[in-house]
């Protein structure tokens, strides 16, 4: 057997003693990601125990992001279980050049602070220091829905729930509309974030197979019937990590099957703003399918750590209680001087910017890197490096590192037991300077014509 766990004797019960056993195993090194485990029964025939005290022990290490179980495939240590889902800047390492981290570039916000500015002036400028609630005014909504429809989504008739930033109305959507236990289904390399909320709750995500780079409606229909997922987790634009923007055809069968199978989609916005042309989202053809989430942070200011959740009637109020019981609700001065600049049309100057600013450094990335394969459009702030020869996402990512650039491997975005194509992100937005990237990019250059893996 691939494990051979030994019973000792303590006051807990056997199901935990052998889950701590098999974590302990796991984070040791001992059990690889990508190991298949023994059957359930031939474990518990193995420890002479009954197979609900091995299943549950499964379930708590499943909970916890440890393995990965599909209904006839049997159980598998999870390729992520030991990567590191913290995606954060190293502010501590000051001769580190930063090109893990989705920054946006450094810009003048010279126009929301002159929108301040007249704020401060208003003799009830004090009121914005009070406590905030769950709902937007009409003007504030109005304001969000015409930005939301530049990202390809109508919205104006649907509730709207302002929250504070991406990850948290992942959190807010995942505690309110799912229990641990379930399981949701998600591309096979997604956003670090999710996970970790996933994780934390309790949930599993399944990987959903994949053609020609996104999902496909055969791994779609094998997730719903045979992993019985409740739920599809999707970054149709600049999908993080890959850069992958889907077709509308994904978008609508998406949408089609989700309304077959009852699933109920979250479709994370967070970079549509860069779409100088953006499709139809796919809570668009699927609106009653569909928790739509818009952020700020990553197309507008990083300081606007706002975002805003689209949902179904049917969900309001479920997703209300869920932002007021995490202490998710929103300041009204954050929320008032989001909306002023959304309604004056300076977050679309700046999503502009932005998008402009990406293509003069991805310009940098195709002539440094032209060598190599990297994936994602030049309006993107990010891009994935497919690695050659026998590096790992893992390995080059401590290389890098070590030769004083951070990048995330794919390991860091990895669900379920496949193991992940060699591939890095390289945040091309992140660095403070253009002369910053160019420096980082050539140190990559130079790491992958060497044989330092």
């Amino acid at each position: 057997m691939s494990w051979k766990p030994k019973i000792v004797q303590t006051n807990k019960p056997v199901y935990i003693a052998i889950a701590e056993q098999l974590e302990q195993d796991i984070k040791s090194g001992n059990l690889l990601p990508g190991t298949q485990l023994p059957p359930q029964r031939e474990l518990a025939d193995f420890l002479d125990i009954n197979v609900s005290t091995i299943s549950r022990a499964f379930k708590t290490c499943t909970q916890k992001g440890l393995l990965s179980s599909t209904i006839g495939s049997g159980t598998f240590v999870s390729y992520d279980s030991l990567a590191n889902l913290h995606v954060v800047p190293q502010q501590n390492v000051p001769s580190l050049i930063e090109l893990g981290s989705l920054i946006p570039e450094d810009i003048s916000y010279e126009e929301i602070t002159q929108i301040l500015k007249k704020m401060m002036a208003e003799p009830d400028f004090g009121r914005l220091f009070g406590y905030g609630n769950l709902t937007t005014t009409l003007w504030q909504k109005e304001a969000v829905a015409k930005l939301i429809a530049r990202a390809g989504y109508q919205a104006t008739k649907k509730p709207l729930l302002p929250a504070t930033g991406g990850q948290n109305a992942i959190a807010a959507i995942l505690a309110g509309l799912f229990h641990a236990g379930d399981r949701i289904g998600t591309d096979p390399l997604t956003y670090p974030g999710v996970k970790s909320a996933a994780k934390m709750l309790g949930i599993q995500l399944v990987p959903i197979r994949h053609e020609q780079n996104e999902v496909c409606e055969g791994g779609l229909l094998y997730a719903c019937k045979n992993d019985k997922i409740k739920g599809l987790y999707i970054m149709p634009d600049y999908q993080n990590p890959t850069a992958h923007m889907m077709s509308d055809q994904c978008r609508s069968m998406i949408a089609r099957v989700a309304k077959e199978q009852g699933l109920i989609i979250i479709e994370d916005g967070i970079h549509s703003l860069l779409c100088k042309h953006p499709q139809k989202a796919v809570a668009a053809y699927a609106p009653e399918q569909t928790v739509y989430i818009a952020s700020l942070s990553k197309t507008i200011s990083p300081g606007l750590r706002l975002s805003y959740i689209v949902t179904p009637k049917q969900y309001q109020e479920i997703l209300a209680d869920a932002l007021y019981n995490l202490n998710l609700t929103v300041s009204p001065f954050l929320l008032e001087l989001a909306s002023r600049v959304m309604a004056s049309e300076k977050a679309m100057q700046l999503a502009d910017t932005h998008r402009r600013l990406a293509v003069e450094r991805n310009k940098i990335v195709n002539e440094i890197l032209e060598d190599y394969t990297v994936l994602g459009a030049d309006e993107s702030i990010f891009r994935w490096l497919i690695l050659p020869g026998k590096w790992t996402g893992e390995s080059f990512e401590r290389v890098a590192y070590e030769a004083g650039v951070q990048v995330y491997g794919s390991e860091r975005f990895a669900v379920g037991k496949a193991k992940p194509v060699a591939a890095v992100r390289l945040a091309v937005a992140a660095p403070k300077t253009p002369e910053d990237l160019k420096q980082a990019l050539i140190t990559i250059s130079a790491l992958l014509k060497s044989d330092k893996t």
